[in-house]
């Protein structure tokens, strides 16, 4: 007899045979059946047998299965269907966690009916699923999902319970391996700034950094090229000759020349330069090679451009430290975090008496830290790298259609941007109002764009137009604009920005080969993006993912290429070619705003006002403000095991009343 856990459903019980059917009512003909392999078992009403088969393997059959068909891509901490109740556990889980994740879609079972179960109709699109049909009707594939379903439908109360204790989102998963950071760019030109007093900025001539994760400070990104050594070993020599250029700077040397004073310099300076005391073997290396120079002076510039050069200064030490500079370490990560740049010497000296030791003394460092004029340049880092930044500033228009866009507003954008975060943040307002403040920061620019009166000063508070449906980030010309092509808008890009910055869920990208142009709209067949994109819906690879964010973008139809309000959508046919190109038909059509954000309830809207109001009440958002500052300081994305770290620094933003500073102060608190 073969040992199971899970029940045979019976109501009708068909005997297969030569052209010939039979209804097995009793026990005894199951048992026969099934012993001669003539049996197919139907679903039906349940009843307790006392021999049973194995329970599936869901780890070999069913997973797979749901791997194949792309359910992991939404279902996921960042996917678009993060909310739901089906999550995937992480890529890297165990086989005992694989196994915890296929009995946790109990939930999604309905155990009267497993044929309506929502994990069995909507992969297979028998109801709408914005994912479309994931799992073909009549597969093998869709066989295992019945299967594993039926059988979850038997689990008793107990081991219902059992299951339900152990979803997918309990999959602790591990933090990931220490990892040495490189500077960036940013930080480069920061730190030498305050070690040498150059504000030259050498590393804006240092190849670009690529945004991974959305931001450009992200381990996976932070190779090492020969280009990039090279530009290393420039800047040291030009940031050496640049600081003696008058002879011996009194910020670097607090003694008089000597051979006692030459030591107290390598000290002092690698101090400062390393972020950590210099190790007995390190003080013995650069003696040396200061006693090579005859000249004290040539001795100081040897030591500083080979400090400058030294991995111990290009590269951070985080966490990653041995033990005894743990200190160091924690001083380090505060100081790069919220100044963008290494610790003063208030901070080394915190860490040398061991006040950083305790969570109590790395939290008044923190606060105090905020105080410093350079939290909010260090903040404006952030803002420009989370809101792109480099999208608008790289961006064109066409400047026969857009004669206000130029290098001035295109400015200006970024400045309102700017201004608008570091006024929530500084001043302790509720940095949920990013979505739904009736105001923006202008210059003159700005407000004969918004249409609104030009303000006094520049970049003074100043409100929207009462009937312009602008709010917060979304009414600004940053984001219209950062998010449109040269000549129109694009309600996908808009879609996927909110999907991916806002709402911190990654959309799958989309299948090779597929054309991604839409034909153009003919003064016969004149149409609105809207309708033009509505060809996605009726291909099925296309659908899958412009379903969720299409919707998203088409509440911003009402406002231009460049963030100017538009009641209706203006098509110029133009004639000719080339130079004798030339504007032909006028046709406006009317727009059709209304949009939704599938995964969050009750999020219909029509205007950046009404997705502001939608956004900024959603815990989904609200958390997502929390994983872009953790992805940022962290140089990487959240895991698992992160999210106890990610999960009290969300109540700790919550309970201030979503004050940005207390979220920051918790986020670097559970690191």
């Amino acid at each position: 007899m073969i040992k199971t856990s899970w029940r045979i459903p019976l109501f009708t019980v068909l005997w297969r045979g030569e052209g010939e059917s039979y209804k097995g009512t009793a026990q005894t003909d199951i048992i026969k059946g099934m012993a001669s392999n003539r049996w197919t078992l139907s679903l039906g009403l349940f009843f307790t047998l006392a021999v049973t088969a194995a329970p599936p393997d869901f780890r070999a059959t069913l997973y797979p299965a749901l791997e194949s068909a792309g359910c992991r891509g939404c279902h996921s901490v960042d996917g678009v269907a993060s909310s739901t109740r089906l999550r995937f556990p992480d890529s890297a889980a165990t086989p005992s966690e694989i196994e915890a994740f296929g009995k946790s879609l109990v939930a999604l079972v309905d155990r009267k009916s497993p044929e309506q179960s929502v994990i069995y109709r909507k992969p297979t699109a028998r109801v709408a699923h914005a994912g479309g049909e994931r799992i073909h009707k009549g597969s093998p594939e869709e066989g295992a999902l019945r299967t594993w379903v039926d059988y979850l439908a038997t689990l008793s109360p107990a081991e219902t319970a059992a299951a339900l204790r152990n979803p997918a989102t309990s999959v602790s998963g591990k933090a990931p391996a220490a990892a040495v950071r490189r500077l960036t760019n940013s930080q480069y030109n920061h730190v030498v700034r305050d070690l040498l007093g150059d504000r030259s900025q050498p590393a804006s001539q240092f190849p670009p950094e690529d945004f991974v994760n959305g931001f450009r400070n992200q381990y996976q990104s932070q190779n090492l090229s020969p280009i990039l050594m090279d530009a290393y070993g420039a800047a040291a020599e030009k940031l050496t000759r640049a600081a003696f250029r008058n002879g011996i700077p009194a910020a670097l040397l607090s003694c008089q020349p000597s051979a006692a004073c030459r030591a107290i310099f390598i000290r002092s300076f690698g101090l400062r330069a390393f972020r950590r005391p210099l190790e007995p073997a390190e003080l013995v290396r650069y003696e040396a090679l200061f006693a090579k120079q005859k000249a004290f002076q040539d001795g100081m510039k040897i030591v500083v451009e080979a400090m400058l050069q030294s991995p111990n200064f290009l590269f951070r030490m985080d966490s990653a430290a041995p033990a005894k500079w743990k200190a160091y370490a924690t001083a380090s990560r505060l100081a790069f975090a919220l100044w963008d740049t290494a610790p003063d010497q208030a901070l080394l000296d915190a860490a040398a008496r061991g006040e950083l030791d305790s969570h109590a003394g790395v939290e008044a460092a923190i606060r105090r830290m905020l105080g410093d004029k350079r939290a909010p340049e260090a903040l404006d880092q952030f803002t420009a790298e989370w809101l792109r930044f480099d999208r608008a500033l790289n961006s064109s228009k066409d400047r026969t259609r857009f004669r206000e866009f130029t290098a001035d507003t295109l400015y200006a954008m970024t400045q309102e941007a700017r201004f608008f975060i570091g006024d929530l943040v500084w001043n302790n307002r509720n940095f949920m109002d990013i979505f739904t403040a009736d105001y923006g920061f202008m210059n003159g620019d700005l407000a004969k764009l918004y249409g609104a009166p030009a303000p006094v000063g520049e970049y003074e508070r100043t409100p929207f137009p009462s009937g312009s449906e602008r709010a917060g980030l979304l009414g600004q010309a940053l984001f219209l604009s950062a998010t449109a092509k040269p000549d129109d808008t694009s309600p996908t890009a808009r879609g996927l920005f909110v999907r991916e910055q806002f709402l911190c869920q990654h959309v799958p990208d989309p299948p090779p080969g597929v054309d991604t142009n839409l034909p153009e709209p003919t003064e016969d067949k004149p149409k609105t993006n809207r309708q033009r994109l509505a060809e996605h819906t009726t291909n099925e690879s296309c659908a899958r993912c412009h379903s969720l964010i299409d919707p998203v973008g088409f509440g911003f139809e009402k406002f231009d290429a460049i963030g100017q309000r538009r009641e209706k959508l203006e098509l110029i046919f133009r004639t000719g070619e080339g130079e004798n190109r030339k504007a032909g038909k006028h046709m406006e059509i009317d727009l059709d705003t209304t949009g939704t954000v599938a995964g969050i309830p009750d999020s219909n809207f029509s205007s950046p006002r009404q997705l502001g109001g939608v956004l900024a009440g959603s815990r989904i958002c609200q958390e997502c403000v929390v994983k872009q500052y953790f992805r940022y300081v962290a140089g990487r994305l959240e895991t698992p095991a992160d999210r106890d770290t990610i999960s009290h620094a969300y109540e700790a933003f919550r309970k201030s009343g979503f004050q940005f500073r207390e979220m920051m102060v918790a986020v670097l608190l559970g690191q």
